[in-house]
């Protein structure tokens, strides 16, 4: 699966753009309340099992393996909606948690639950936010 073609925005062949590596990035979000869950990477073999599974799977860069969402937690992300962005360099899966509905291994509902923030004097902390 890779681009050819300048037809890339209207087609409806998937050829994703994967980079160097053969990866690309894939977010999921609640698929009910829109909340980004987390950020991770596919590679073609996780995406194929994606679609074929209905359960997300997904590249790990630092142990550099194949791995499925919830594999270990039971917290597997379940397919609702699998979209690619316009030049089909990013992948967007709008799933429901199984599970204790917990997303992020931290054990946080999604791996987006530190907020940045400016101090005065303009240095940045990160703050913890409910979820």
């Amino acid at each position: 699966m890779s681009r050819t073609g300048d037809d890339i925005e209207t087609t409806d062949a998937l050829r994703p753009r994967f980079d160097r590596d053969g990866l690309v990035p894939a977010i999921a979000t609640d698929a009910q309340t829109g909340l980004p869950l987390m950020l991770a990477y596919m590679n073609d073999v996780a995406l194929r099992l994606t679609l074929e599974t209905g359960i997300a799977h997904f590249w790990s860069r630092s142990r550099g393996k194949l791995w499925r969402k919830g594999e270990t937690s039971g917290n597997e992300l379940k397919i609702v909606e699998l979209r690619t962005d316009c030049d089909q360099d990013a992948v967007w899966l709008r799933v429901t948690v199984a599970g204790d509905g917990r997303a992020c291994h931290t054990g946080a509902k999604t791996c987006f639950y530190r907020q940045i923030r400016a101090e005065s004097g303009g240095s940045l902390r990160l703050v913890r936010v409910e979820d």
